[in-house]
Parts: structure tokens; C-alpha cells; sequence
């Protein structure tokens, strides 16, 4: 039949969420089940910051266990279940008290029949143990609840997972995975925690956890567990009395708060997950501190942009002084008033302009007008970007270009965008041929104009004046003698009077 129950956590497995595994260690006595309840809730109480889960098993033993061997005290869990029976009334009592503690209530069924009784008992998480991950007919009933599912996978094989896992999503169920061991206790060496790594990477957005069998006393796997990752956790736990034995890989009271200390101490030590962390003011004093500032090395003009041939970088900085670590090719600073040879750069006497975004949107542009030119560019080749008039100026006087060789010979990809002006200039040595390739060049020779279009070749001549422009945009490659950094003359000398005309990118196809 087909359960609507909804979990009151509206489906969401709190994080990080601790299960308190009792199995059959009540015994077989409800009242010493109480007690392992109350006493391992009180101690859940004391760590605040984490969500709890107290998990019971059930199975229908009438038809669980074959009639013919209902009897054999000689098969160890068939005694060991028989031994530890509770009836209905029973469990439900260790369902209120986990309840009436405020810890969330799980239960693992191993048969059809105790899916049923676990959801009219009021479970909030459902969990399929190792053995029965691959159960079919069992998981074909399990989710037709609406209950979120943890699976364990002590011996499962990947292809396995994968089809449970499968089977799951395809349903639209809340689940998580369990890595775990079925040896009881498992030894240190065979604890295999970085499985917890492969789950993560095979299962993206899967909640992955770990299901504890080590020693007791050991409590390092747990905070290596959640330094990989992990956010759900199980123990096994119960409570030693003079009528009854514990098991060996069970935890005792002292064991479990030993254990759940440890948990503590990793999330404390692991620190933020899934962000940066804020670094304190005495971190970024001490950066600070040990950072090189910035000094000219000569007289800087009110106005001026400092370049890094202007400056030195060293130790002492101070209070607003421009580092090192604020210095790059896309944070230029202006001087907004005299600085001296060896004086600071501070925030105080310089103008911070950042042109990251700036840079961006251009590469972006030229690789899409690139793009629909079906050029093929060369992927080492250094793209120079030039802003006859500053960078702010670019989307109406500039150009970008591509040095494919330069030599004998000099070849160049030249992307003029949409609305792009390249201002008057002449060359005294180098000679040049224009061959369009993309879009409508404007371009003009001393003081005639003409149009040319894909296919266009037109030849420039040492001491021509030339300029163009391209209202759609143009590619075109420029084919001449060799380049001479010193050979381009403008006519207008306020171009030759900046500096900083050039901005050069290496790795920018990518």
C-alpha cells in the first residue's frame, strides 16, 4: 500500500545528523531500552550543534525466520533475534521515549511487513542496512513511503550502488549513502575511509556519511570522516549491566561522549564549509605587515598614471600604502597630487582605477567577432589590445591586434568592433597589405576614402597616411615588412604623449 506521510522537516536531513544505532541492544527488555535511550539523549544534549537520531530495527520474526528453523538456538542470529524479541506495544514505548527526548527516530526494516509497521509507528528516516541494499522486493516497498532513506554499502559493488542509486533519483527520494565495513569490530587498517571521497565524486549532490563498526574507543575515524566530508554518522551504543553483556564494537556512554567530542573538535578544526572563510583583523595585520609597498623611484606629476617602471617595492609598509599584492596589469593608480623619488604609494595620494571588467568585456567581443569571421587564431599568440586615447576611450578609438609572425615578414590579425575608429598614422619603413577577411572596412589614404568588404586586398605604401574605421565590425590580416615598435607616426601628437596606449594578454583564447 502507498504511505503519504510527509517528514516534518520537510524532507530535508538536518546536518550534521548522528545516529545512535541500538539494534538488539536493549536486549530483548523494553525498560533497559528506555534507559540506553535516556542516558545516550542526555549526552546528545550537551552537544548542541548537532542533530540526533536514535534508530531502532524491526523485522517480523513469525515470518522472517523459515518455520523450520524457528527453533535452532544453534544459528547465531536466529537465537540472537529470537533472544532480543519485542512486541508491538514494546517498540512503540522506545519510539515514544526517543520522541519525548527530542531526538529524531529511525528504523531499519528487513522485511516488507516492518516497512508498514515503521511508518504507522511514526519513523521519521527510514535506512536500508548493507544486506538488504540490493534487496528488491524490499526497496520496491520502501519507497512507496514518503520517508527520506539513508542506505548503507558494507560490501556493495559499484555497479550495484549505481542501479540503487538510479532507482532512487528516478523516484524523486530524499537519499544518502552510508560507507561502512561489516566486520564487527573492524580493524583500524580495513576502515577504508576514502571511500567516502568516491561517493562524493561518483554520487554529485548525494548526502554521503559513515557508519561506524571500529573500536569503541577509537575516535580519530570520525574526525577524519568529517574532514572528507561525511555529514551523517552512526554508532552502534548501548549500556553494560551486571544481567547484561555489551558487544564489542558497541559504545558505552563514556565511549559515545568521547566520540562525539572528537566530531566536535574536527568541525571546530575543519572551520567553514563550501565558502571562503573571513579572515580576522590580526590575520590581515600580519599579511600587512610582511607585504612589500610601493615607492617611486621618481618625480610622479598630479595626474600622472604610476607605472611599475616607476616604482620599487619594499619593507616597511603603512597605514594605506599600495602593495605588491594590489599591483597588476589590470589596477592602474593615478597620482592625485605630487610624489616624491622614494616616497609611498598610498591610497591617499593616488587614484585606484580597476580595469578587470573592462578587459573582459573586450577579449569577450573580439573572440566573437573572431568566432563569426571562422578565423582560426594561433593559441600561444599574445593578443594586444590598443587604447589610442585610455582604455575608457577603447569602444570608440582602438583596435585589437594578433602577431601571428614578425620577421623578414610581419603578419597580424587585425579586429576592428563595431563602431571602433583606428586614428590617423604612417609608417616610415614598413610597407603593408591590408586583406579583409570579415565585415566592412571604412579606410582612408591620405584624404580618399573607400569601402572594402571580405576579399578586399589594398596595399599601404612607407609615408601614406592611413585610418579606418568599421561601423558592423572587421577582421582583417595586415601582411608587411617588419614591425618597428617606432615606426607608427600619428598625426594627432596627443596620442604619442600617452603612455599608456597598450594593454598585451598572453593567455586569453581560453
Amino acid at each position: 500500500m502507498k504511505h503519504e506521510r510527509r517528514f516534518d522537516l520537510g524532507l530535508q536531513l538536518p546536518e550534521p545528523l548522528f545516529i545512535f544505532e541500538l539494534a538488539n541492544n536493549h536486549m530483548g527488555d523494553v525498560e533497559h531500552g528506555v534507559r540506553v535511550i535516556n542516558e545516550f539523549s542526555a549526552i546528545a544534549r550537551k552537544f548542541p550543534k548537532f542533530s540526533f537520531a536514535f534508530k531502532l530495527q524491526y523485522r517480523e520474526l513469525d515470518t522472517f525466520i523459515h518455520p523450520d528453523f524457528k527453533t535452532r538456538s544453534d544459528i547465531k542470529y536466529i537465537k540472537r533475534f529470537s533472544e532480543t524479541r519485542l512486541d508491538r506495544a514494546q517498540t512503540r514505548r522506545l519510539v515514544e521515549t526517543i520522541k519525548a527526548n527530542g531526538l529524531l527516530s529511525m528504523c531499519t526494516p528487513f522485511d516488507e511487513a516492518s516497512v508498514d509497521r515503521i511508518v504507522e509507528d511514526g519513523f521519521v528516516i527510514m535506512k536500508i542496512a548493507s544486506c538488504s541494499f540490493t534487496d528488491w522486493p524490499l526497496l520496491e516497498r520502501i519507497v512507496t513511503t514518503s520517508l527520506p532513506i539513508v542506505g548503507s554499502t558494507a560490501g556493495i559493488e559499484l555497479q550495484d550502488m549505481d542501479n540503487v542509486v538510479s532507482f532512487m533519483r528516478h523516484r524523486m527520494k530524499q537519499f544518502a549513502l552510508m560507507t561502512c565495513v561489516a566486520q564487527y569490530p573492524t580493524p583500524d587498517a580495513e576502515l577504508e575511509l576514502n571511500q567516502i571521497d568516491l561517493l562524493k565524486a561518483r554520487y554529485a549532490g548525494l548526502r554521503v556519511g559513515y557508519s561506524t563498526h571500529e573500536n569503541p574507543d577509537e575516535t580519530l575515524p570520525v574526525a577524519m570522516a568529517i574532514a572528507k566530508g561525511a555529514t551523517l554518522f552512526e554508532k552502534h551504543v548501548g549500556i553494560a549491566t551486571d544481567v547484561f553483556a555489551l558487544n564489542n564494537y558497541s559504545a558505552n556512554p563514556e565511549q559515545a561522549r568521547a566520540w562525539l567530542e572528537s566530531a566536535d573538535k574536527a568541525y571546530a578544526i575543519a572551520g567553514v564549509r563550501n565558502r571562503r572563510m573571513e579572515p580576522s583583523q590580526g590575520e590581515l595585520d600580519a599579511l600587512k605587515s610582511l607585504r612589500r609597498g610601493a615607492f617611486v623611484k621618481r618625480h610622479i606629476v598630479a595626474g600622472e598614471r604610476i607605472k611599475s617602471d616607476d616604482v620599487f617595492f619594499a619593507i616597511p609598509t603603512r597605514e594605506g600604502h599600495v602593495t605588491a599584492n594590489d599591483w597588476s596589469k589590470y589596477t592602474h593608480f593615478v597620482a592625485t597630487r605630487d610624489i616624491e623619488p622614494n616616497e609611498p604609494v598610498l591610497d591617499g595620494n593616488t587614484e585606484r582605477r580597476d580595469v578587470r571588467a573592462k578587459v573582459l568585456s573586450i577579449v569577450t567581443r573580439v573572440k566573437a567577432l573572431l568566432d563569426q569571421s571562422k578565423g582560426v587564431v594561433p593559441g600561444e599568440a599574445e593578443l594586444e589590445i590598443s587604447h589610442h586615447y585610455g582604455i575608457d576611450h577603447f569602444d570608440e578609438f582602438g583596435i585589437t591586434m594578433v602577431t601571428v609572425v614578425n620577421r623578414n615578414y610581419c603578419k597580424k590579425l587585425i579586429v576592428v568592433l563595431p563602431g571602433q575608429k583606428h586614428p590617423e598614422q604612417y609608417h616610415a619603413k614598413k610597407e603593408e597589405t591590408f586583406h579583409v577577411l570579415h565585415g566592412q572596412l571604412n579606410l582612408r589614404l591620405d584624404d580618399e576614402e573607400q569601402v572594402y568588404g571580405p576579399g578586399s586586398v589594398v596595399t599601404i605604401t612607407p609615408g601614406v597616411r592611413h585610418a579606418f574605421d568599421s561601423s558592423e565590425g572587421a577582421v582583417f590580416e595586415e601582411i608587411s615588412s617588419t614591425h618597428f615598435v617606432d615606426d607608427s607616426f600619428y598625426t594627432d601628437p596627443e596620442i604619442a604623449r600617452n603612455r599608456d596606449r597598450k594593454t598585451f594578454l598572453r593567455h586569453w583564447i581560453s
